[in-house]
């Protein structure tokens, strides 16, 4: 009974194995992308940089303040914190705060601002207070 079984079983087809090929190669593919990208990623911790690079605006008596945050360090920053201050005579006049939640990686994200007082007549200083990994 046993050797009437495999005589019933038909032969693959040109089709099926052409298929099989495409998806081990697929597959195998995807390991492949997959263990360069573990080889490859730096074993380093996030690296926060903020800058202004872009000038300051006004409109209706308030100040829109951009800035751009990227993580050049290796590995994801969540939770990332910024903070502007405006000083003016050493004293603090205003100040904000944002949170980016997710900073992978090489990403960069912008945001701004908003000051009622102008900026250009104190001293303005835009940082990353902290962040938490994922």
């Amino acid at each position: 009974m046993s050797e009437s079984n495999k005589e019933q079983q038909p032969k693959k087809t040109f089709a099926e194995w052409a298929t099989f090929a495409i998806a081990c190669s697929i597959l195998s593919l995807l390991i492949g992308l997959v263990l360069y990208n573990w080889l490859a990623k730096k074993q380093e911790p996030p690296i926060i940089s903020v800058t202004r690079n872009t000038p300051i605006r006004e409109n209706k008596g308030q100040f829109y303040v951009p800035f751009t945050v990227t993580n050049t360090g290796g590995e994801t920053a969540e939770s990332v914190q910024i903070i502007a201050e405006l000083r003016v005579n050493g004293e603090v006049l205003e100040s904000g705060d944002q949170q980016i939640d997710f900073l992978s990686s090489g990403e960069t994200q912008e945001g701004a601002f908003i000051f009622s007082r102008n900026p250009s007549q104190g001293q303005l200083i835009v940082r990353s207070s902290s962040y938490k990994l994922p």
